[in-house]
């Protein structure tokens, strides 16, 4: 590699050749503080906060955008710099409301933590605040335009990593903001619901609806029974909300958190996570045995199945019928559960801590009550718990660790991979092959599906047929997959599609920052829980089985197929 030798603040330098000067600065542990740009994303140089003085040029220069060159002279904090940034800073506050106490994102806010660095406490421009009403027309997702930065890194999230296109920037100059096409609301957009956009959004102008009153509501009413369920994903991120770093796997203090709150039952989504296989892989060998739509995808991510609805309205039928963990979960609570226990299934409240918003969408899907209630009555990502978890003031690290509840909180390693993508595929083809040949899979560790590149391929060797699986993650690489299959030009078997970049590790509700490096750490965890697990095949949890000798019979049965299956809806492509 090419190698240059720059000053940066006086200290000698050396980068790579086309890097920028604030790579190189970074690199060499010289802070230089920026709002528009992003670590996995292009390069936008539109906020100019990170401005530094480069010798030999007449004005500033943008430090994410300028190259380094052999010999290049910059000063990253000279008087002209400091009084550039702050200019700069102050007209950007000049326009945004001053809400900070009542603001999602107050203590974790790039402009705030921009303010508090750069030594903002006045305001010597006049107040020009924008009047924009806020959306709150998705059941996800609020959106504030008046807190917008125009920093765009929303926008290239929505179009370029999900490729679903409906953020933009929309009018001229300063009227300029971030919207969805004609400023329609994203309940009326084609918006997956995703939440993508929140985990890049700099300031509170995305973010999730809050359930958390709703929670707090149910959590004091003494004729509820208040259950809840954990995400497979949440067990290496509920950490991040404290402080610990990324990866820290947290599941007993998880459970003993949940136990102060107040929950009646405290129970594990990884259990119907490996419900989901076992329905879910004896779906896929029907259809590869008696005929049925191939490739089979994957439905257990709710972005993806909106997405599919509105943009490949013709592969419904190669989606799996199976609902989600999530569903599954709550519809067994309110039968299963309420029977065992001897409660009315009205009285039962289900709660959800999911890493994505989409699950809030989901949950209030008119298809998900089988059991004749909503399946889930609130879901709470993983940012809303944290929240939860401070206002109650639970010292989150101290927490001794405990176990799940029981019946629905034995799980197996299989279960928790959900969490990474390629997870799902994984343990569907664990069990997969154990029920088609009645043999061990010798190697549980498929590591060619996972990763984060964006579309991997496997094949496994059942009884003389060679199973062909594709993993995709994130709504672009979805967009791929889907555009072979509609041409008849791929050849699988079984599809996993899930839609956050990294699958639920990455979630649209997962703390802030969420990174690429971060994601990485949180899937290693992901996979460290699969080995520490005493079981780490679906069709092997104990209960699952007792679960269908005592009450659903068998996989694709009619009890089954009743509480454990839906459909799905077209949807159109454009807003009416």
């Amino acid at each position: 590699m090419s190698m240059v030798t720059l000053t940066i603040d006086g200290r000698e330098v050396r980068a790579a050749k086309g890097a920028t000067i604030l790579e190189a600065a970074r690199a060499a542990g010289i802070n230089i503080p920026t709002l528009c740009y992003h670590p996995d994303q292009e390069v936008k140089a539109v906020c100019r906060i990170c401005v530094v003085e480069v010798k030999g040029s007449r004005t500033l220069q943008a430090a994410c955008a300028f190259p380094v060159a052999e010999g290049m002279v910059v000063n990253t904090q000279s008087p002209q710099v400091r009084e550039a940034r702050r200019t700069i800073l102050e007209l950007i506050v000049a326009r945004h409301p001053l809400e900070c106490l009542q603001c999602a994102r107050n203590l974790n806010c790039e402009l705030q933590t921009l303010a508090a660095q750069l030594g903002v406490r006045e305001a010597p421009f006049a107040r020009l605040e924008k009047q924009y009403v806020p959306d709150t027309s998705s059941p996800s997702l609020v959106r504030d335009p008046a807190k917008c930065v125009v920093c765009r890194r929303c926008v290239e999230t929505c179009q370029q990593v999900q490729g679903v296109g409906v953020l933009f920037p929309i009018n001229r100059g300063a009227d300029t903001v971030v919207a969805p096409p004609f400023d329609h609301g994203l309940l009326d957009a084609v918006c997956a619901m995703c939440g993508q956009c929140s985990l890049a959004c700099p300031t509170g102008a995305i973010v999730e609806q809050d359930h958390t009153r709703l929670v707090w509501q149910a959590l004091g009413d003494p004729r509820k029974h208040v259950v809840v369920q954990t995400a497979p994903a949440t067990r290496v991120t509920i950490g991040e909300e404290f402080g610990m770093p990324p990866g820290s796997i947290i599941t007993g203090q998880l459970v003993a958190a949940l136990r102060r709150l107040g929950f009646d039952r405290v129970f594990d989504t990884d259990f119907t996570a490996d419900l989901t296989i076992m329905e879910e892989g004896h779906e896929l060998i029907k259809r590869v045995k008696e005929g049925g739509r191939l490739p089979m995808f994957t439905s257990c991510s709710p972005g993806w199945i909106k997405f599919i609805e509105h943009f490949f309205p013709e592969l419904l039928p190669n989606l799996s019928t199976c609902k989600s963990p999530q569903q599954m979960f709550g519809a067994l609570t309110k039968t299963y559960y309420a029977e065992k226990q001897g409660i009315d299934p009205a009285d039962i409240f289900v709660v959800s801590i999911m890493p994505c918003t989409a699950k809030k969408f989901e949950a209030g899907r008119p298809e998900m009550t089988d059991s004749g209630f909503a399946d889930v009555d609130a879901v709470l990502t993983s940012r809303e718990l944290g929240r939860m978890l401070r206002e109650a003031g639970i010292d989150f690290a101290s927490l001794p660790e405990e176990d799940y509840d029981l019946p629905l909180g034995i799980s197996t390693g299989a279960a928790a991979i959900f969490g990474a993508t390629g997870g799902v595929m994984e343990a569907a083809l664990r069990t997969a092959y154990e029920v088609l040949t009645g043999r061990p899979l010798e190697n549980l560790e498929i590591t060619a599906v996972r990763g984060l590149d964006g579309i991997k391929e496997a094949a496994v060797e059942v009884n003389g047929l060679v199973v062909k699986a594709a993993v995709g993650h994130g709504l672009a690489n979805a967009k791929k997959l889907c555009e072979l299959v509609s041409r008849g030009q791929a050849d699988y078997h079984f599809i996993e599609i899930m839609c956050c970049p990294g699958g639920c590790i990455g979630g649209g509700g997962q703390p802030i920052p969420t990174t690429n490096a971060i994601r990485q750490r949180r899937i290693d965890a992901i996979y460290q829980v699969d080995r520490d697990m005493p079981i780490r095949k679906s069709h092997e949890n104990p209960v699952v089985r007792t679960l269908y000798e005592e009450f659903l019979g068998k996989p694709l049965g009619e009890k089954s197929h009743h509480l454990l299956h839906t459909h799905y809806v077209a949807r159109q492509r454009y807003p009416g």
